[in-house]
């Protein structure tokens, strides 16, 4: 196959490197193209109930989370959101910490840019 293209299944693909699908981590002679330093694409799949207790601080980078099934509460310093219909999304910058919890079984798609060591 040649490394300029890819194609794939999410749920599994994504079981190799924590949800992500793309990024700076993903071995460029294993991963081709989805090896980049431009974004970071995540396929995330939590059970109700599951949440991040600990805060993610410091972040450099922007981030969106797109629900696509499921209820997810993401917890920022800056407020409260909860995702509850397809396509709900939010978007946060450098500077804002997070965490979270799945209110319901939940399936999510995150982009972060840019991908940093």
């Amino acid at each position: 196959m040649a490394d300029n293209w890819y194609t794939g299944n999410a749920t599994e693909d994504a079981d190799r490197h924590r949800g992500w699908l793309m990024g700076h981590f993903i071995d460029p002679g294993a991963g081709g193209v989805r090896s980049t330093g431009a974004l970071e694409v995540k396929w995330g799949t939590h059970p109700a109930g599951e949440r991040r207790p600990e805060w993610s601080t410091d972040e450099q980078r922007t981030t969106l989370l797109m629900l696509i099934q499921g209820r997810f509460r993401l917890d920022l310093t800056v407020g409260e959101v909860v995702l509850k219909r397809q396509g709900d999304y939010v978007v946060w910058g450098p500077g804002i910490d997070h965490s979270w919890e799945a209110e319901e079984d939940s399936v999510l798609l995150t982009v972060r840019w840019p991908s940093l060591p």
